[in-house]
Order: C-alpha cells, then sequence, then structure tokens
C-alpha cells in the first residue's frame, strides 16, 4: 500500500472513532416523587438503581417504549448561576416525561439532578451518550 492510502485509511478510521464518541446535547430538568407507577415497570421497585440515579425521556428519545432500561451518561454543561458540579453520572430510563409538553430532553430523579447540579431545581444544559 502507498503512503497515501495509509494516511487516509488511518484519517477515515480515526474521524469515524471520534463521532462514536461524542454525546448528544440536550437540557435536563427534575421531577419529584412519587416515582411509580412508571410507563416502563408500573409500580415495581426493582427498576430503579441503587442511588436513585434514574430518568424520564422526552418523546425524542422515548422510541415507542424502547428506551425502558436504556442507560446515558450525563454530564451537567452550563446553566443559570453556574450549577454544575462537574464530573459524570449514569442514569437509567425508567419512565416516559409525563407533562406536556415535557420541559426538557430528559428529566432526572432528585438524586440524579443532585449528583450533578447545585441547584435545586431548574433547567441545565447536558451532555449525554448512551
Amino acid at each position: 500500500m502507498g503512503f497515501g492510502v495509509i494516511v487516509s485509511l488511518f484519517l477515515f478510521i480515526g474521524f469515524n472513532n471520534i463521532k462514536c464518541c461524542l454525546g448528544e446535547i440536550g437540557t435536563a430538568s427534575v421531577y419529584n416523587p412519587p416515582y411509580t407507577p412508571t410507563r416502563c415497570n408500573g409500580n415495581r421497585a426493582d427498576q430503579f438503581p441503587l442511588g436513585n440515579l434514574f430518568v424520564q425521556v422526552s418523546a425524542g428519545l422515548w422510541d415507542n417504549g424502547a428506551a425502558c432500561g436504556r442507560r446515558y451518561r450525563i454530564k451537567c454543561l452550563s446553566g443559570s448561576n453556574k450549577p454544575c458540579k462537574g464530573g459524570t453520572i449514569d442514569v437509567k430510563v425508567v419512565d416516559f416525561c409525563s407533562k406536556r409538553p415535557c420541559p426538557s430532553t430528559i428529566v432526572l430523579s432528585n438524586d440524579a439532578f443532585s449528583a450533578i447540579s447545585k441547584s435545586k431545581r431548574g433547567k441545565i444544559n447536558v451532555e449525554y451518550i448512551e
């Protein structure tokens, strides 16, 4: 193989791999108990992960219920009054956003929202990766 072909192949593979690692950008807000029943598993207590890091998702992520059990890694990017704590959290989808219209892309449980934001409520800008 010629040098140009090798470089082109390397760049092609490299740029395709970069795309897989970048997350989507959206908004996140918080919702309060009661958390059951959910659209994914009704009143089952075992649907909630340890640490109560779970979410509802908006129509764009719901995928006709296929989102149930899906996991996302979420990072706070920005918001009013510098709310971000830094770091990421891993959350599990347990429900479809119950409000119409949904206030954000992802609606986090109290514990999940507190894990990434210093704010008690409001909306933050997030990056999320499946």
